[in-house]
């Protein structure tokens, strides 16, 4: 059976033959700017734009926790983001914002698009930054959703 990779690098810069997806969790209240986002807006700003155009429509659309949005940002790679976040974390604040159950349903709905797409997926640990998750709740999701469906999954640790 096929397991995660885990590799150091730089998420923002997939490396693997073929068709990709890099997936990261973004929040419901069309916010952007710190944690990864912030390294992959600077080196592919096409995700971001249509992450708030997506927000701002949001009464004509899917957005909401749980909903993917896949945007091409390169011939073979494509940018899933992924609503898995109750808003931001403040200072002070005991609940954490991340939302397993709506990380368990977009990486569902990934596994289906990357299926499609015959992707493999690449991903920083998603929901353990700011959104304040636990790896060992969200790793058990991507192999249930991804992995034993057989589409590869590449998690990288930054290195630095």
């Amino acid at each position: 059976m096929p397991e995660i990779t885990y590799i150091r690098g730089d998420a923002t810069e997939p490396s693997a033959e073929g068709v990709k997806v890099l997936a990261h969790v973004c929040n419901d209240i069309g916010a952007r700017g710190r944690g990864f986002v912030q390294a992959l807006s600077r080196r592919r700003p096409e995700p971001e734009a249509a992450y708030r155009a997506w927000y701002r429509d949001r009464a004509d659309n899917d957005f909401g926790l749980g909903a993917v949005q896949l945007v091409r940002v390169e011939p073979d790679v494509w940018v899933a983001n992924m609503i898995g976040q109750r808003g931001i974390r403040r200072r002070g604040e005991a609940v954490a914002p991340v939302r397993y159950e709506a990380i368990d349903t977009a990486l569902d709905r990934l596994a289906v698009r990357a299926a499609e797409l015959d992707a493999s997926v690449h991903m920083p640990r998603i929901g353990c930054g700011l959104a304040g998750g636990t790896w060992d709740r969200i790793e058990p999701l991507i192999d249930k959703r991804l992995v034993r469906r057989g589409i590869a999954v590449t998690v990288y640790d930054h290195e630095g």
